[in-house]
């Protein structure tokens, strides 16, 4: 009783083929790689942007640019040069000395242009102004003189030049200290105040030695004020003459 059915052939490949399609993609497509390799070193990995996941090998004998040496260079030493120092022999180079200008106050120059504005204002009987500017001009000289005796002291022995030198200075800065304080002292005289008068002349007898021409001066000034009783230097004895 059984029938029997016929299933032809191309209704037969029909049944196979849908479910077999179906199947075929659902399977994860995977890309065709090669056999992976170690990578030298010095490469990255690069993703190509239109296929993701592939792997882009390098070459290793492609050839590298370099940069020639030549183009760099270290600059010259003799280029780099302080602006703030002038260059040793250069031409039109001046060198700035602020201590010997007009307007410094700690020199000579300095020191002798207080005594002369001194004596214009002792001239106009403004001695306040005179006793003040020869201060200054006193405290100016012996800072000078102080200065000098120390430089030479510290050259004495090395460099006998500058010793004597720096000597030198000493002396004349001493030796104008002692002038603006006599005429100090003189200006004191006119305000009538010997008791600031004696003080100064005393110093500057022991500083000049009563034998030099200012000691002398000095030691004057304090026989006409009455502080000493013997003139210095001594009158020459009268010597009467008898006829036999």
């Amino acid at each position: 009783m059984g029938l029997s059915q016929n299933v032809s052939p191309l209704n037969l490949a029909g049944f196979f083929s849908v479910p077999l399609i179906a199947g075929l993609t659902l399977l994860p497509i995977s890309p065709v790689r090669g056999q992976d390799s170690p990578q030298p070193d010095g490469f990255d990995r690069m993703d190509s942007p239109n296929q993701p996941g592939e792997t882009l090998n390098l070459p290793t004998n492609a050839p590298t640019e370099s940069v020639p040496q030549e183009s760099v260079s270290p600059p010259e030493q003799t280029e780099a040069v302080n602006p703030a120092i002038p260059a040793e022999n250069s031409e039109n180079s001046e060198v700035t000395r602020p201590l010997e200008t007009q307007n410094s106050l700690l020199s000579m120059e300095g020191g002798q242009r207080l005594i002369e504005e001194a004596r214009a204002a002792a001239q106009s009987e403004n001695y306040e102004q005179a006793v003040s500017k020869l201060q200054q001009s006193r405290e100016i000289f012996n800072q000078l003189s102080n200065f000098h005796q120390q430089l030479y002291d510290s050259f004495t022995g090395i460099d006998n030049r500058i010793a004597e030198s720096q000597r030198q200075s000493a002396v004349e800065s001493a030796e104008m200290r002692d002038l603006a304080t006599y005429e100090l002292a003189i200006v004191h005289r006119a305000q009538n105040r010997p008791e600031l008068a004696v003080p100064l002349l005393i110093q500057i007898i022991r500083s000049q030695q009563p034998t030099r021409d200012l000691g002398k001066k000095a030691y004057q000034q304090l026989w006409e004020l009455g502080f000493v009783e013997s003139p210095y230097p001594a009158a020459p004895a009268s010597s009467n003459s008898s006829g036999g």
